[in-house]
């Protein structure tokens, strides 16, 4: 068992010391692209400032082929592209390595952290399944570090994909101060769960609850009426658990990817669910889906707002007001100032939201 007091000391000689806090950054779309497909990495460049996480992909969706080259377009776009990764620029950069029980990963580590480790600010594990992998990976990429001077530590993302995994998921989330949040993996995790779905996150219609029976004229319940179901979601528990545990431990939860890239509607629903319940973004398998990841995970105007109108009621923050006919008090406050601190946060990389949040100052 390690000493609390030395969590924080480097796991290799010459290594950055670890972080103490991870940076609160914005990262409502972490969209995926393949960089060993020319025509997608031609477009990275470009997209540097129009999402808030650029993240190469060199796991599922590479062929076993492709993977090698996945690998050193990756290298290529880091070295070659501007204002990419840098703590002060527009969009991280982000890469998901293969699994810890694949023949690439460890080629993965050791060419990606030597040729643009200062680079990178989050390395994306897949299938975690509990704290001794990301032990694992924790001591290799401080010896990696240590060896090719990199001056800031990376980060370290871990995937929900197994029960297992959900079933550590505390263990995970404190097992290195390297660690900066959580995704739920729907897929892999339904398959592990061998739950009867074939979908890629979202809900299913055989997912329901259905209303109780109508009554006759002499109040027996008619069970052959038609009565009106409605969908649930699959994945609210596994979401609500991620949520908590990355609160405990001061990291940040993600929904993973929605599949049906055509149902923007299902989509932004839920994308909707995961940001009311606590999530900070989701992932994007598609262009369009940005578009709805920043909108869902930007607190709306009329939001930000209330909030400001109830942080400056209630003053000091202790007692409580009556505003609107609603009670408020110092828990409303506490909610608000999550609501404004995230506002904030988009409006320093977002001009037009900047300007919809200003509108509210100069109303008020």
């Amino acid at each position: 068992m390690r000493s609390a007091k030395d969590f924080f000391a480097p796991l290799a000689v010459g290594a950055p010391a670890p972080l103490r806090e991870i940076p609160a950054r914005p990262s409502r779309a972490i969209h995926f692209f393949d960089p060993g497909n020319e025509k997608m990495a031609a477009k990275v460049p470009d997209m540097v400032g129009t999402v808030d996480v650029l993240l190469g992909n060199l796991e599922d969706a590479v062929k076993a082929e492709n993977k090698e080259i996945a690998r050193e377009g990756l290298v290529k776009i880091g070295q070659s592209v501007a204002n990419l990764g840098s703590t002060s620029g527009p969009t991280q950069f982000w890469t998901r390595i293969n699994s810890l029980d694949s023949p690439w990963v460890l080629d993965d580590l050791t060419t990606l952290v030597p040729a643009i480790g200062e680079k990178l600010d989050v390395i994306m594990v897949p299938k975690v399944q509990g704290a001794e992998d990301i032990h694992y990976i924790d001591r290799i990429l401080a010896q990696l570090e240590a060896k090719a001077g990199i001056t800031k530590p990376l980060q370290v993302h871990a995937i929900l994909e197994t029960a297992r995994g959900v079933a550590n998921i505390e263990e995970i989330c404190a097992a290195s101060p390297r660690m900066q949040g959580l995704s739920l993996g729907p897929a892999d995790l339904a398959a592990d769960r061998r739950m009867k779905t074939t979908r890629v996150g979202g809900g299913h219609p055989g997912y329901l609850v259905r209303q109780d029976p109508p009554r006759n004229e002499l109040d027996v319940p008619v069970y052959d009426a038609d009565r009106t179901t409605y969908q649930q979601d699959l994945w609210h528990y596994t979401i609500a658990r991620m949520v908590d545990a990355c609160a405990m431990h001061g990291i940040y939860p993600y929904y993973g990817p929605f599949g049906d890239i055509k149902d923007e509607v299902a989509c932004e629903d839920q994308f909707r669910n995961a940001f009311l319940l606590g999530c900070v973004g989701a992932w994007s398998l598609h262009p369009v889906q940005i578009k709805i990841a920043n909108r869902v995970f930007s607190p709306s105007v009329e939001d930000v707002k209330h909030a400001r109108r109830v942080i400056a009621a209630m003053g000091d923050g202790t007692g409580a007001v009556m505003l609107d006919g609603k009670m408020e008090d110092d828990a409303s406050v506490k909610q608000c100032k999550v609501m404004v601190a995230l506002a904030e946060q988009l409006a320093a990389i977002d001009p037009d939201l900047k300007a919809s949040y200003d509108a509210i100052t100069l109303e008020a």
